[in-house]
């Protein structure tokens, strides 16, 4: 199983591998050589049938279900790393595609207040068939240079990085909601 990743404002995709995937809430430790993580809101999908160059028009028969989460890059002395294990949260259980007619917020809070900058919250909100737009772009471009195989994810950066705690925070309480309901929930103890 692979994580597929689009980061923000890049046209290529990148791989995380699955030991990264966190969907039960348990708490983040973070390494002791990290003083820092950033974090930067998702849109996934699993893949549902495998494909390789799949072409646009097609790209919606490919996952059978979306999510929201997040993404988590470790900051050790200045490189930021991608494959610590249980930063990729991807939560469970997927929804129906068709939510992706809704416009519901999916909002992320630390210690109790929200944590979504500007910069965020404007992408964030968009309209769920932009999200839709950029899950499918996602899925064409990954798929252009590597096989796509059912139980991969393709994960879309909806934002750049922002920092999310420090070492010198200590614990932070980290939440997301969406369509009103709880979907992660875990502790960073640093």
């Amino acid at each position: 199983m692979n994580i597929i990743v689009k980061p923000y404002g890049s046209t290529l995709c990148c791989c995380r591998p699955d030991t990264t995937w966190e969907r039960e809430n348990r708490d983040f430790y973070s390494p002791e050589c990290v003083n820092e993580v950033t974090w930067t809101p998702v849109v996934f999908a699993r893949i549902s049938k495998a494909g390789k160059c799949i072409g646009r028009k097609f790209a919606e028969r490919y996952f059978d279900g979306f999510g929201c989460g997040m993404l988590m890059y470790c900051k050790v002395g200045e490189d930021l790393c991608s494959c610590v294990d249980r930063t990729s949260i991807l939560p469970m259980p997927l929804y129906n595609p068709v939510v992706l007619e809704n416009d519901e917020d999916f909002v992320v809070t630390k210690n109790g207040g929200p944590i979504t900058t500007e910069r965020h919250s404007s992408v964030i909100s968009t309209e769920r068939s932009e999200w839709r737009n950029l899950l499918c772009e996602a899925l064409c471009s990954a798929s252009l240079l590597t096989s796509l195989r059912i139980g991969d994810y393709v994960a879309v950066e909806l934002a750049p990085q922002e920092i999310l705690a420090t070492r010198e925070e200590g614990t932070v309480s980290v939440k997301g909601t969406f369509c009103e309901n709880d979907i992660f929930d875990f502790k960073m103890i640093f």
